[in-house]
């Protein structure tokens, strides 16, 4: 766990639980609300660190949930929208956003988006972000990975990968869960691509390589 609590809210199921995968994966904890009246209820037990907002919602969208929670708290919002209007835009940072994504989004730029929204609010008061799995050394915030000291040279697929793996060994990923966590929901990438990248990653951990085991017929797994 990285210490932070993520609030999503959105009234698609499955967005608020694609968000809740990729994020958990990450080692977020996720709490997740239907609409803008929903998630205020919920904020009378919870004190999530930001907010992942769906601009349109039935009984109280996310412009008008921001203006109420903005009344009684500093925590920071980043707007999701299908409409990339500018007028939105503008209107969702005059209201106390703090970005704007437009849907559809890659899971890897929300992260990006959430990474650089956490370290501006917290970077004074949250501890520096450090994983340590066997050889290797994994800060998520300055996005390096060093194995044995020395730092990695990797892809950003590469580093999603590897990250992931770290964040959860033994547990096995099938090629398509690892499509849709790293690549996105509107990927148009085949199995053979993970295997490609997969096949470069352990190139690049030399003698280390082992750690990422192929589980045949399922895909693969990461363990010390």
């Amino acid at each position: 766990m990285n210490g932070y609590t993520i609030m999503t809210i959105d009234d698609e199921s499955q967005m608020r639980e694609l968000i809740r995968t990729f994020l958990e994966a990450e080692g977020y904890r996720v709490i997740t609300a239907t609409d803008g009246v929903n998630a205020l209820s919920i904020l009378e037990k919870e004190s999530p660190d930001l907010f992942v907002v769906d601009v349109m919602m039935p009984f109280m969208d996310g412009f008008e949930f921001a203006k109420e929670v903005k009344r009684n708290h500093s925590t920071p919002i980043i707007f999701l929208s299908a409409k990339g209007d500018e007028w939105d835009r503008v209107n969702g940072l005059k209201l106390g956003g703090d970005d704007y994504i437009v849907k559809p989004f890659h899971p890897a730029e929300l992260l990006a988006r959430i990474e650089s929204v956490l370290r501006r609010t917290y970077q004074n008061t949250k501890s520096h972000d450090l994983l340590t799995v066997g050889p290797l050394v994994i800060d998520a915030d300055a996005h390096t990975i060093l194995m044995n000291g020395q730092e990695l040279s990797l892809t950003l697929k590469e580093f999603g990968l590897l990250q992931l793996f770290a964040k959860n060994q033994a547990r096995v990923f099938s090629r398509e869960q690892l499509l849709h966590l790293i690549w996105g929901e509107h990927h148009k990438s085949t199995e053979r691509t993970v295997d490609t990248h997969i096949k470069t990653l352990r190139l690049k951990l030399g003698a280390q390589s082992h750690l990422i085991e192929t589980v045949w017929g399922i895909g693969y797994k990461f363990e010390v």
